[in-house]
């Protein structure tokens, strides 16, 4: 995506198009490797030293509030960013963490009745698993013991 189509789309939500945030909405675009906000920030600033990491992370959250960034938490690790702007689904590795885009499948939403007055924004799916990659190294699994028979002899 070029310099006006970015600026483009950070002004038709209402964010101006300021130097930094450009810089941050720009890296994600280029980057669909889901990255962190701090692998943002080491990359961001060392193209242009004079971003901070606040003014990151402040930019982070203006564009996953604006609706341009999604915002992917991961169970016990920081959360991931992605700018990709078709919906998708995630998988994310349980030994490297390494997050992949998968294919848009609908998701059923639950019913009312179980959500009480809560207001559904969307649903998505997180699948874990093993990737590419791990599968092929992963270990094998004891099987279970298979039951024996006892060797207590009843008293009489």
């Amino acid at each position: 995506m070029d310099a006006a189509a970015i600026r483009e789309k950070l002004e038709a939500t209402g964010l101006r198009c300021t130097p930094q945030r450009y810089t941050v909405m720009s890296f994600l675009m280029a980057h669909h490797d889901h990255p962190t906000a701090a692998e943002i920030f080491a990359a961001v600033n060392t193209a242009d030293p004079r971003l901070s990491r606040a003014t990151t992370y402040n930019n982070l959250r203006d564009l996953v509030e604006a609706g341009l960034v999604r915002e992917v938490a991961t169970e016990g690790r920081a959360a991931r960013y992605d700018a990709t702007g078709e919906q998708h689904h995630h998988f994310i590795c349980d030994r490297c963490g390494k997050m992949e885009d998968i294919p848009w499948h609908p998701v059923p939403s639950p019913t009312a009745n179980a959500l009480g007055k809560r207001v559904v924004r969307e649903c998505e799916l997180i699948i874990r698993g093993l990737c590419t990659q791990c599968a092929p190294h992963r270990r094998t699994t004891p099987k279970p013991p298979t039951s024996k028979p006892s060797n207590h002899r009843s008293h009489n």
